[in-house]
């Protein structure tokens, strides 16, 4: 994979008393969290503890390797540390950054080929349990049993769904639909989940409703997930409240309000990033495979915080 090393890379130089000597190139998270000039102490430049900083210097003359850092919180990320095991030197690499230079066809193909090879024996096993529900003669217990058991498979499809979505790289076939109609089809995608928890989805809408371009193959499945991720955040018994309604300019938007937590501006900047999210659940995929979606149909997704608690959701579609 070819990175360009100034946005991403940046080899460091310091010496017995731990203070960086040379910087070269750019680690962008370090350099947000204000290391990265020379005179500045390791650990502040890596943003680790002092005994962590030592620790690194003796691997980097010793046996050398590769270390994984965690870096700050909120605004922080990831940084692969390369130690050469000869110098005080290593080359602190960006992930973020790295992986945003990623090929997506890379990417596109390794999630699909995950999801195909864990889907065939997850069928299998769907098969069974569907064969075994359908025996009258199960305990009270053992039908209960199975009924967990679906739920957890429902589960794991739909986790393998966000997965290949988000690494998906090329528009599907985006037509003309109704939102209201498409609403329909991830309520009922969910209902199983819905009816076990006692609740359901209300829908607000004016009666007429412009049509939207979309994709109802892909919208429906990640739909589905933001639905039930909110519900999810809701006691038993109660209902998920959609506000349908037309967009300015054309088209309509969707409007749906996690209760779970209110995010912050920092967080709500990350809201779309794979596993960033307090607001992830599950896989830690489905909003950034939302934002996939809504995006590859000339849609968008942002996220809201205004005087009622929680998170609000708005997805605008765009005219059909």
């Amino acid at each position: 994979m070819d990175i360009p090393l100034p946005d991403a890379l940046a080899h460091l130089a310091w010496g017995e008393d731990l203070r960086l000597l040379e910087v070269h190139g750019h680690c962008p998270v370090l350099e947000r969290l204000g290391g990265l000039r020379p005179g500045d102490a390791l650990s502040r430049a890596l943003a680790v503890s002092e005994a962590r900083a030592r620790a690194l210097d003796a691997t980097a003359r010793a046996s050398g390797g590769v270390e994984f850092l965690r870096v700050g919180s909120g605004s922080g990320g990831w940084v692969r540390l390369s130690l050469p095991g000869t110098r005080r030197q290593g080359w602190a690499m960006d992930l973020d950054a790295a992986l945003k230079e990623a090929p997506p066809l890379q990417l596109s193909a390794l999630t699909a080929a995950l999801s195909h090879e864990l889907r065939n024996p997850l069928s299998s096993v769907k098969l069974s349990v569907q064969t075994l529900a359908r025996n009258k003669e199960l305990s009270e217990r053992d039908q209960r049993r199975l009924t967990i058991a679906q739920r957890e498979i429902r589960t794991l499809e739909r986790m393998l769904t966000m997965l290949v979505e988000y690494g998906r790289d090329r528009q599907g076939t985006v037509e003309t639909v109704g939102l209201r109609e498409l609403v329909g089809q991830a309520m009922e995608a969910i209902g199983f989940e819905l009816k076990g928890r006692l609740q359901s989805v209300q829908v607000e809408a004016p009666a007429s409703l412009p049509p939207v371009r979309a994709d109802a193959h892909r919208t429906g499945p990640v739909l589905s997930q933001l639905l039930l991720n909110v519900a999810a955040a809701l006691p038993e018994g109660t209902s998920v409240e959609v506000q349908l309604l037309p967009r300015e300019g054309g088209g309509a938007l969707l409007r749906v309000r996690d209760l779970a937590v209110t995010l912050s501006a920092e967080e709500r900047a990350q809201a779309f990033e794979p596993f960033g999210s307090r607001l992830a659940r599950g896989a830690g995929l489905s909003l950034a495979a939302l934002r996939q979606v809504m995006l590859h149909q000339e849609g968008q997704v942002e996220v809201h915080t205004d005087e009622k608690p929680g998170t609000l959701f708005t997805l605008a579609f765009a005219p059909g």
